[in-house]
């Protein structure tokens, strides 16, 4: 069940639809603020903004199901076994569901404690509180999606994943307009467009997904013990892992507040150019999850190594082109992003970071990939542990005296880090398919 021959062609035909996915996200949230910016008050902005951010920040933390997912589905499939591969999707949405039941009757104390960390003005906070009232409703289905994401990944079917955020971004858009500018809905009308946007796209995932409900595995398999406690395992680490890195980006958000509003804005700015690089690397990375956990599967390390190695050729070649591209167009795309003159030269200042970020993080980025579809994720997480105090060490000691510099030079040094980590770390995945294989 490992497919056909690994080919460049075959890498890019599971990456290009993921680039192209990944780049639905913004338009959507342009959409959302243009939407909400017509009804000519500053609140409704401010509240949506705020109210999207508690509950992305709060959904994030369920994104250990993607990756999990991934790497634990990819072996099944890279070993032939059917029942395991639906087992996998079975046991991911039982946490999903699970995890947005939680959220949805936490919803109050979610609230206050949004409110308590980032006070905003009594209207704003209203108008917040009915957007969270909305969406919460959709907490299963965003989580689910995690899940029917990272499974689809698993079996090479990114073009079905580019199809269900065409549909269901398309469909939030859809709403959005009609709900705000057609039916005068206002914030209850933004929320009420993504709640439907939501289970709507969890209902064709699932549709997509139907072959592991056609033939469902029976509940014993389902709920196997040993099968569950690695299930835990692996989404532990994993999700530790991702609240390090989490913790290092605020970090640099708060700390960069103290150099000064335009510092602020300047950086809010350039994080723009660390989004571009994760919508194109992510595609390549997706890529070696599935190679690699299917040649783990299989029992085949030469394969694997195979993998990498033509998954990281292309991500080389991409981060490559974002660093030219940084270099010469990100003047450019500094004054697309802001108008304000005084933040325009404070981010050009910083933007050589910026140009040399893909080069500094792409190996991060491919052997996170590798790693997932391997099932390291103990090495995954002791990588981040490893990193985020090199990012500590170097803040502390620079911020002082290097100001924002310091900032930037510790993300970079993060990133670095969990490059030549892993990398040091890599033949364990090789071990681990040869192991499989003995």
């Amino acid at each position: 069940m490992s497919g056909p021959d690994l080919s460049h062609a075959r890498v890019l035909r599971i990456a290009f639809p993921i680039v192209l996915s990944n780049a639905t996200v913004p338009l959507l949230g342009l959409v959302n603020t243009g939407v909400i910016g017509q009804l000519g008050s500053a609140a409704p902005i401010g509240a949506v903004g705020i109210g999207a951010v508690v509950l992305t920040s709060v959904y994030w933390l369920f994104s250990f199901l993607r990756m999990g997912t991934t790497g634990i589905v990819a072996q099944a499939f890279g070993r032939g076994d059917a029942a395991e591969v639906s087992a996998g999707l079975w046991r991911a949405l039982i946490v999903a569901l699970a995890a947005g039941a939680v959220l949805i009757a936490a919803q109050a104390g979610i609230a206050a404690a949004a409110f308590r960390l980032a006070p905003a003005s009594p209207e704003v906070e209203s108008l917040a509180r009915a957007y969270l009232g909305i969406r919460i409703w959709g907490a299963p289905a965003t989580i689910g999606l995690f899940a029917l994401n990272g499974w689809l990944i698993a079996l090479e079917r990114t073009r079905a994943i580019l199809a269900l955020q065409l549909v269901t971004n398309g469909l939030n858009i859809v709403l959005d307009i009609g709900f705000v500018l057609g039916l005068g809905l206002g914030v209850e009308g933004v929320a009420t467009a993504t709640l439907i946007a939501e289970w709507s796209g969890l209902g064709f995932g699932l549709w997509l997904a139907r072959g592991a409900f056609t033939a469902r595995p029976a509940l014993a398999v389902i709920l196997k013990r040993d099968k569950l406690t690695r299930m835990v395992s692996v989404n532990r680490d994993i999700m530790i892992r991702s609240v390090l890195l989490q913790g290092c980006f605020t970090a640099f958000l708060f700390l960069g507040s103290g150099e000064g509003d335009v510092t602020l804005a300047a950086n809010q700015v350039l994080l723009q150019f660390l989004e571009i690089t994760a919508y194109v690397l992510d595609g390549f990375a997706f890529a070696a999850e599935t190679l690699v956990g299917q040649a783990v599967g299989a029992g085949l390390p030469l394969r694997l190594r195979r993998a990498a190695g033509v998954c990281g050729t292309w991500a080389l070649g991409g981060a490559v082109a974002l660093s030219l591209a940084f270099w010469l167009g990100g003047p450019m795309l500094i004054d697309a992003l802001s108008t304000d003159p005084a933040v325009r030269a404070e981010a050009r200042i910083y933007l050589p970071w910026l140009a040399l970020s893909p080069l500094i993080g792409v190996g991060g980025w491919m052997f996170d990939g590798i790693f997932v579809g391997a099932t390291l994720a103990r090495e995954m997480r002791n990588t981040v542990i490893v990193s985020t105090l090199v990012y500590a060490a170097i803040v502390a000691a620079l911020l002082p005296v290097w100001g924002n510099h310091a900032l930037w030079a510790g993300l970079m040094a993060m990133n670095l880090m969990r490059g030549v980590v892993m990398a040091f770390l890599y033949p364990r995945a090789e071990a681990r398919a040869a192991t499989a294989a003995a």
